[in-house]
């Protein structure tokens, strides 16, 4: 069975569709299998946001078939890894953990590159109009580190 990685924003249109289009194009897709959830309900069924699926496009990555959906308590039993965009989708996931084990699951995906820090990925969603592209360049970097790490331990 692969191993299972989440990627969580707030609305799933934005941040987590673009880590979950990255991380993936760095993993073996035989090894590991990577999703996305959004902490919100407003997206479910919907696609990424335009800009986000643009910004994937000019790097060369198609995110234009993730549909959005909604983190659930069921996603600790299903996933080995839960990476979640900044504090406030940490204290929302992590409300929903029954035990100290799915709790672990759970870290803030920048503290792979700034350990403890608690680093927020900015939410790109009424931001400058660079603002997707200065997300996609933060997790594409942070996504090195991780798909590196996940490689080494689950060889």
């Amino acid at each position: 069975m692969p191993v299972q990685i989440l990627m969580v924003c707030l609305g799933n249109i934005c941040r987590s569709p673009l880590a979950e289009g990255i991380l993936a194009s760095k993993l073996p897709k035989d090894k590991f299998r990577v999703d996305s959830a959004g902490t919100g309900s407003w997206h479910i069924g919907h696609t990424p946001d335009e800009r986000s699926i643009a910004t994937a496009k000019k790097n060369g990555l198609d995110i234009s078939n993730q549909r959005g959906r909604q983190f659930s308590s069921s996603d600790f039993d299903t996933f080995d890894y839960i990476f979640v965009m900044d504090s406030s989708n940490y204290e929302t996931v992590i409300s929903l953990a029954k035990s100290q084990e799915h709790k672990d699951k759970v870290r803030m995906i920048l503290d792979e590159l700034f350990p403890n820090e608690n680093v927020d990925v900015p939410d790109p969603y009424f931001g400058l109009p660079n603002g997707f592209n200065m997300v996609y360049q933060m997790l594409n970097e942070v996504c090195d580190v991780i798909s590196e790490k996940l490689i080494a331990k689950h060889q």
